[in-house]
């Protein structure tokens, strides 16, 4: 989670809060609840809207980043590269960083209400969604959630041990997280050793017996989630080949002359891979391969199916489905047949949700967000919220900018409006501070997050690595305040 705050500042080393001086403060202060893409997104644009506006952002971990530290994968360093801009608004003079802070734990939201003229929440999606079948809490089935965080260093994650000793994993789900986790499943260690992917999961993978990859959707091919460029990355993937089915890609080639071009292109490279006889070249690298991975389309999980122990995972019961509808608007209906899958692992990569942490803010819990418009809470002036708590798991980073712009917008049109009294003085930092200072917490600043930052660096330099992650929150927070 992130705070954002804004004005020159003077370091009070004692409980490493900022005060300042009254004839050098922003009168209108503003604070943003979680330090990933949202929160960073949302104080950017505040911070570029509005002159007179201070941003503090307050974060659960002692690291800033959220998603893009924890969710981008390894293999993925140029979508990384946001961090240069987040650091820059972290820099801002009328901006400060507080990690190690819980929100709804640490410090209430009416305790932020009282201490700032608006407050974002925009502390992302936590938790994961459940299939809701039998099975899905045996050993060997994993929330992809999980699985990403595992191979990127979450401290949460660090301990989940997958088991990696099978021939065949599942995944359920199509989207981008799913060809992820199946590209990491399946790429050449040698590969993985150029990244910042951590060295316990790293040695895991070395180890790994996994040879094979499914990943199953309960609709067609014209409803796979997951781009192009994440396609093609499995397609030329070293030492993979494809083990499509043919007949589930029965009456394409007729669709691609009605559906939208990103959709065409992307339709057109899975029929390639399913359907065509491929070039020599590549008839000789699908042969020599040691691994695989496939599509499967129009399956639905019944039950997880336990091996004789009765405790670990040996397969999954699937529904054969049929489309109704057409294009994105298709619904999945059950035909009545059923099918299983052997399998020693399977990653469920059916979405992200977003869980209430304060019981004073508005939650629904069907949608799995905060009830808004435009970002505005709903019955709760100065309540604002961006990113997936907004609007649920959707979209890229990008998408995620563009949310997170339209809140700062909503802020500040309150602000210059008069539909927030940002007449009244405000202490922002220093009313939250001593509480934080009375419960123990002590929070920890960007420059105490560049020491961690360093220390991750060298010890990745002297692996041949980017970064090798710190996965202990007690650890980040020894190096922040060596």
């Amino acid at each position: 989670m992130f705070f954002l705050l804004i004005h020159p500042v003077q370091v009070n080393k004692r409980n490493n809060l900022i005060t300042r001086s009254a004839s050098s403060a922003a009168h209108q202060k503003v604070c943003v609840v979680g330090g990933g893409p949202a929160g960073f997104y949302t104080a950017q644009h505040l911070l570029k809207a509005c002159q007179d506006v201070q941003v503090d952002i307050y974060e659960r971990l002692p690291v800033p980043f959220g998603l893009v530290r924890f969710g981008v994968a390894p293999d993925h360093p140029e979508v990384k590269n946001v961090i240069s801009t987040f650091t820059q608004t972290a820099h801002h003079a009328r901006c400060c960083y507080y990690g190690n802070v819980n929100v709804g734990t640490d410090v209430s939201v009416e305790e932020l209400r009282e201490a700032y003229h608006a407050v974002v929440l925009s502390y992302g999606a936590e938790g994961n969604r459940s299939m809701g079948v039998p099975g899905e809490d045996l050993e060997g089935v994993y929330p992809a959630k999980d699985f990403v965080g595992w191979y990127n260093g979450l401290p949460s994650n660090r301990e989940l041990n997958p088991g990696l000793d099978c021939e065949t994993a599942v995944i359920l789900g199509q989207g981008n997280v799913a060809l992820d986790v199946a590209r990491i499943l399946l790429s050449p260690i040698d590969e993985l050793k150029k990244t910042d992917i951590t060295q316990r999961s790293l040695d895991a993978l070395a180890q790994s017996q996994v040879r094979r990859v499914l990943i199953v959707g309960r609709r067609g091919p014209l409803q796979i989630a997951g781009t192009i460029k994440e396609l093609r990355e499995m397609v030329n993937l070293p030492d993979t080949k494809p083990e499509m089915v043919a007949s589930e890609f029965e009456g394409m080639a007729e669709a691609l002359k009605v559906i939208p071009r990103p959709r065409k292109r992307l339709t057109e490279l899975m029929l390639k891979t399913a359907v065509d006889p491929p070039a020599e070249k590549e008839r000789q690298r699908r042969q020599a391969a040691s691994r695989s991975w496939g599509l499967r389309f129009l399956r639905s999980p019944l039950e997880v199916l336990a091996g004789p122990d009765g405790a670990r995972v040996a397969g999954i019961r699937l529904a054969v489905n049929r489309l109704e509808g057409t294009g994105d608007g298709s619904v999945a209906v059950p035909t009545g047949e059923v099918e299983t899958m052997d399998c020693g692992l399977v990653i469920t990569s059916i979405g992200y949700k977003s869980l209430p942490i304060d019981p004073a803010v508005p939650f629904d819990p069907r949608k799995a967000i905060v009830p808004n418009s435009l970002g505005r809470v709903q019955q709760a002036a100065g309540l604002y919220c961006s990113g997936w708590l907004k609007t649920g798991p959707v979209g890229v980073i990008a998408t995620t900018m563009n949310n997170s712009f339209d809140t700062a917008h909503s802020v500040v049109e309150d602000l210059t409006s008069g539909c927030l009294d940002a007449t009244s003085a405000k202490p922002g930092s220093t009313g939250i501070g001593p509480l934080l200072d009375k419960r123990g917490v002590k929070p920890v600043s960007f420059s105490d997050w560049e020491k961690i930052n360093q220390e991750e660096r060298r010890r990745g330099a002297a692996q041949g690595k980017p970064r090798e992650k710190l996965l202990d929150v007690e650890e980040m927070l020894k190096t922040a305040r060596t």
